[in-house]
């Protein structure tokens, strides 16, 4: 069984939505929600979220022991999600070996061009589609 790893921070509210989303699709999948604070954790966990964990060290723990990680493309950011995504965090999440599904989400002094822009919902249902792409 494949570990799907969600990180979010803030109010946690997009990591609820993917969450959701991923859980509906595929209810056999343990999803972990990884939260830069506890209001993001709570948030993915009352969406579904199998276990959760808040923190520097719980994300960076994880990162090599989920097979895919879920979120924003502000992940790979330091100090994205005004400053609670710590260096530490964005370094574990990018230099890890797992699979990352990111958003396209134009924030965090990220803009991703010739990427069309669409409603959250549409990113996570794309998001999902390519989880289910990889895992077959």
């Amino acid at each position: 069984m494949k570990t799907i790893a969600v990180v979010d921070g803030q109010g946690g509210g997009i990591g609820k939505a993917i969450v959701e989303k991923v859980k509906k699709a595929f209810p056999d999948l343990e999803v972990i929600a990884l939260g830069t604070n506890s209001a993001a954790t709570g948030q993915m966990l009352r969406a579904g979220a199998d276990e959760g964990a808040t923190g520097e060290n719980a994300i960076i723990h994880n990162m090599q022991h989920v097979d895919v990680v879920m979120g924003v493309i502000g992940i790979l950011n330091a100090n994205s999600m005004m400053g609670e995504l710590t260096p530490a965090m964005a370094t574990a999440i990018g230099g890890s070996h797992t699979y990352k599904i990111l958003l396209p989400i134009n924030r965090c002094h990220i803009h991703v061009v010739s990427v069309e822009e669409q409603p959250l919902g549409v990113h996570i249902d794309n998001a999902v589609e390519a989880l289910r792409e990889y895992i077959g």
